[in-house]
């Protein structure tokens, strides 16, 4: 598998290189062999460096020093021989974070460093018995071009014990560049999150996701929805626009009126756009989702509610809320709320947006499946339940015209896969159905793509989400030539290997571009931009 975001972690022991350095231990006459004091093991965890954060931790390097050897840092040189631009830099900075290998920008030794091929820096810095940890890391130009890379190797730490020289385990690894559309307190804004992204009709993309404003925790809280445009396919992100707020409907304060989860629709022949969200009145303390967070019927305060917002100058502007809850929710229904994800056009100009909901108080009593319009969204129609125990999903059209929905699965940790060929009237498990696609319970996202190769035409699924069943790190696209029946491992992209919080969404940017926003570990929201060509070839 090739990675191309990468941190070098290289761990010294000071003294004399043993086997690992790929050197045998030299013998003495008189006292048998000397036991190695020296050796180097590099790792190398993934994820992008980010436009707009402060710091891109780039390389880390760990000097393990044995008990009772005394040695001081002097400097430290690091090339940037696979950094494919200097100029999407704006500087670099050493860290010292004590034993901890997690990054930190707390302790700096020596000054920031203007980008060049060879960087070197200096400052004391004790070593003490055991790890000690250092970081480079980098600050990106607002510029920086989201198709190139960043590498960085520590080539010699000079010590008052002598010069060492660190061993790269994994050259030619390098960093993605990304942007960091939303961090925490950006706007002021305590938590961005569950982002959902789409391209409109002229070319803008659109992301949407809660503005999460008091803290991190979901609804019932103080939470609107923000959208994020760009029209230059990614580069440069528009300021933000709050599209669905219920202030303090029903005269009860902001955290009792939030809007959560949004989910993104697209009419291709009219332009239109389509935002959904759930909203909940009231119920402080309680969760859509857990026992009576949401109740039976229709009723604001009791039943949580679907609500819709719509553009008609390319998300520009937005309508006023308006509530679909009587027009869509079944009354015996617990909950019904879009799913978080981009919706689908089908060649007769029929939408299909994904669905959620809850049909009864337990904790498994949930579902996934589809709505539809064939009028450019003057009336929905929402499809019978796919799946039991399920919810967050996704819809992409296979080759035979059925349509495949992708869901979040809370019975095991593969994803739960099923196929309609009446529009959600009924449904059929795929092959691939909660045995193939692991999960540890996230939402994920599936695209279709058409293109053509050598004069024909044909589709490629793709599928990221964080690929693991024990945590949501590891967040990773996946493409599939068969509509799904098979993922091969040599179309497995690791974008951040780190801990996030998942959700990824991609979207077709342009005829040669992918794109994709997820909650990785380097900030709340991030983006990423790749030529179809590298998915497709790899």
């Amino acid at each position: 598998m090739n990675r191309f975001g990468s941190l070098c972690c290289i761990t010294l022991l000071l003294g004399i290189a043993d086997s690992t350095w790929g050197q045998d231990a030299k013998a003495d006459d008189s006292f048998g062999p000397v036991v190695p004091k020296a050796r180097a093991v590099s790792s190398q965890p993934v994820h992008p460096v980010l436009i707009h954060n402060e710091h891109g931790p780039l390389t880390r390097v760990v000097v393990e020093v044995t008990e009772g050897e005394e040695a001081v840092a002097k400097s430290f040189v690091f090339q940037l021989d696979g950094t494919d631009d200097l100029g999407d830099l704006e500087s670099l900075t050493l860290f010292s974070t004590g034993d901890k290998e997690e990054f930190s920008s707390a302790t700096p030794i020596g000054e920031p460093a203007k980008p060049a091929k060879t960087v070197t820096f200096r400052g004391e810095r004790v070593l003490n018995a055991g790890k000690n940890v250092f970081w480079l890391s980098c600050r990106l130009k607002p510029t920086a071009d989201l198709a190139h890379r960043v590498a960085a190797t520590c080539r010699s730490i000079k010590t008052t014990a002598g010069e060492l020289t660190p061993r790269d385990d994994s050259p030619g690894e390098r960093h993605r560049i990304g942007i960091a559309l939303r961090k925490h307190k950006d706007d002021g804004v305590h938590t961005y999150r569950i982002p959902a992204l789409a391209t409109s009709a002229k070319g803008a993309m659109l992301c949407v996701y809660d503005m999460r404003r008091r803290m991190g925790r979901d609804l019932q809280e103080d939470i609107d929805i923000g959208l994020s445009r760009s029209t230059d396919g990614g580069q440069n992100w528009e300021p933000v626009r709050v599209i669905m707020d219920m202030g303090e409907y029903g005269g009860l304060p902001q955290e009792q009126n939030g809007c959560s989860d949004p989910g993104l629709i697209v009419d291709r022949q009219t332009g239109e756009i389509f935002c959904f969200a759930v909203w909940m009145n009231g119920k402080p303390g309680k969760h859509q989702w857990n026992d009576d967070g949401s109740e039976p019927g229709f009723e604001i305060g009791k039943s949580a509610q679907f609500l819709m917002v719509r553009s008609k100058d390319d998300g520009l502007t937005w309508s006023k809320p308006e509530n679909l809850t009587r027009k869509l929710k079944q009354e015996a229904w617990w909950l019904l709320a879009p799913s978080p994800q981009q919706g689908i056009n089908l060649p007769d100009g029929t939408l299909v947006m994904p669905v959620e909901g809850r049909d009864g108080r337990d904790a498994l009593s949930t579902f996934a499946t589809i709505m539809i319009s064939r009028d450019h969204g003057a009336t929905w129609t929402v499809g019978k339940p796919a799946f039991s125990g399920g919810n967050e999903c996704q819809a992409a059209q296979l080759g035979d015209g059925s349509i495949m929905l992708n869901m979040r699965n809370d019975h095991e940790r593969f994803r739960a896969v099923f196929v309609t060929k009446d529009l959600g009237q009924t449904w059929q498990p795929h092959a691939t159905n909660r045995n193939t696609l692991i999960e540890p319970n996230c939402n994920g996202s599936l695209l279709r793509v058409d293109y053509e190769s050598e004069g024909m035409k044909k589709h490629v699924l793709l599928f990221a989400n964080p690929h693991t069943q024990q945590g949501r790190t590891h967040h990773t696209i996946q493409l599939s030539f068969d509509d799904g029946r098979t993922w091969p491992k040599s179309h497995h992209l690791l974008l951040d290997e780190g801990r996030g919080a998942g959700y990824p969404s991609l979207t077709r940017i342009d005829d040669r571009h992918v794109g994709i926003v997820y909650e990785g570990s380097q900030s709340h929201l991030v983006f990423e931009k790749f030529a179809l060509d590298e998915l497709l070839k790899r």
